[in-house]
C-alpha cells in the first residue's frame, strides 16, 4: 500500500525502484528484530556496570534489585548469545552504545515498577519467574514507550509499520527461550524470494500495470461519489482488493475484503472502513454474477 501510494503520488515514478525499496524494507525487518534484542543485551550490560559502580560507592552488599536482573536467566542467555553478538557486530548495530540515555531510563523504570520490586524480593527466582519479569519489561515498558517508538522512527522510517509484528514475534520468542537450549533463541532467515514478499511484489506490479482496468471497475460503483473524489488511500486499497479478487485465484474473497477493511482502519479516514466494506461487498456480488472471480481451492467462494 505504501509503495503504491508513493508510486502514484509521483507521475515519473520508476516501478523497479519501488520494488527494490520494498524488498530492502522487507529484509530490514530482521535488523529491527536484532535491534530490539540488542536493547535487551544493553540492559543486561548496563546492569553489570551499575553493580560495579554501586560496589565502588557503597563498599558493601548490594540490594537484590540489580543483582536479580543481572542474574536473570533469560536476560543472561540473550546477552551472552554468541550468534546474536556476531549479528550485532556484522550489522554494526551501535544505537544503544551511542544513545545510552534510553537504556538508563528504561532500566530505572523497571527498577521502580511494582512488578520488579516484588520479583527482587524472591530469594531464588525460578526460570518462569525470570521469564515473567522480562516479558513484563518488554510488554509494559519497552513496547509501549513513546520515546522508544520515536527513536525507532528516527532511525528507520519503515520500521514503524513493522514494529507491531516484530514486537509480537519477539514476545513469542521470549516465551519459548530455554537457557539450556542454545537454539531456542531464533534468528529467522529472510529472503526476498520468500512466498510473502513475492506475493507483495506481484500485487504491486499487477496494480500498476492494470491500473486503468482497476480504475474502470470503480466507475459507476460509487453513485454518491465521483471516483476522483475518493480518498487517495481508499482508492489504492480498493484497487489492491480488486486486483486480488480478479488476478489471485487462491485468495478467498472474504479474506481480501476483511484484510482491506482492517488496513483502512489503521491508515485511512474514520469512516473509510464502512465505505470500503460497501464497495467491495457489491463488487464481489457483481463479479460472482459475471463469473469473473475464478477462485480455485476449497472454501474460496
Amino acid at each position: 500500500m505504501q509503495s503504491l501510494y508513493s508510486f502514484f503520488l509521483n507521475e515519473k515514478s520508476d516501478l523497479n525502484k519501488h520494488i527494490t525499496f520494498f524488498k530492502e524494507s522487507f529484509l530490514n525487518t530482521f535488523s529491527l528484530y536484532i535491534t530490539i534484542l540488542s536493547f535487551l543485551k544493553s540492559i543486561h550490560e548496563y546492569t553489570q556496570q551499575y553493580i560495579l559502580l554501586q560496589k565502588d560507592l557503597r563498599n558493601g552488599p548490594l540490594d537484590n534489585k540489580s543483582t536479580h536482573l543481572v542474574n536473570n536467566k533469560i536476560l543472561s542467555f540473550i546477552s551472552g548469545h554468541r550468534v546474536l553478538t556476531s549479528i550485532i557486530k556484522e550489522k554494526k548495530i551501535k544505537y544503544w552504545d551511542l544513545d545510552f540515555e534510553y537504556v538508563k531510563t528504561a532500566f530505572k523504570d523497571l527498577m521502580e515498577s511494582e512488578s520488579f520490586i516484588t520479583y527482587s524480593k524472591l530469594e531464588n527466582p525460578t526460570i518462569n519467574q525470570d521469564r515473567e519479569i522480562i516479558i513484563f519489561f518488554f510488554k509494559e515498558i519497552i513496547a509501549v514507550s513513546e520515546v522508544f517508538y520515536e527513536y525507532m522512527e528516527d532511525h528507520e522510517l519503515t520500521w514503524i509499520d513493522d514494529l507491531p509484528v516484530v514486537n509480537t514475534y519477539t514476545l513469542k520468542m521470549l516465551n519459548k527461550i530455554d537457557p539450556s537450549d542454545y537454539n531456542s533463541l531464533n534468528f529467522p532467515e529472510m529472503s526476498a524470494s520468500d512466498e510473502d514478499p513475492q506475493f507483495a511484489v506481484e500485487l504491486l506490479e499487477k496494480v500498476v500495470v492494470k491500473n486503468d482496468e482497476l480504475k474502470s471497475e470503480l466507475e459507476g460503483r460509487t453513485p454518491n461519489w465521483d471516483s476522483d473524489r475518493i480518498a487517495f488511500i481508499d482508492a489504492i486499497l480498493i484497487k489492491m482488493a480488486i486486483a486480488e479478487l480478479l488476478y489471485f485465484p487462491t485468495i478467498p474473497p472474504k479474506v481480501t475484503m476483511n484484510e482491506y477493511i482492517e488496513i483502512s482502519k489503521d491508515y485511512s479516514t474514520p469512516k473509510s472502513n464502512i465505505f470500503i466494506n460497501g464497495i467491495l461487498d457489491k463488487m464481489i456480488k457483481d463479479f460472482n454474477k459475471k463469473g469473473c472471480l475464478n477462485k480455485t481451492g476449497r472454501g474460496l467462494l
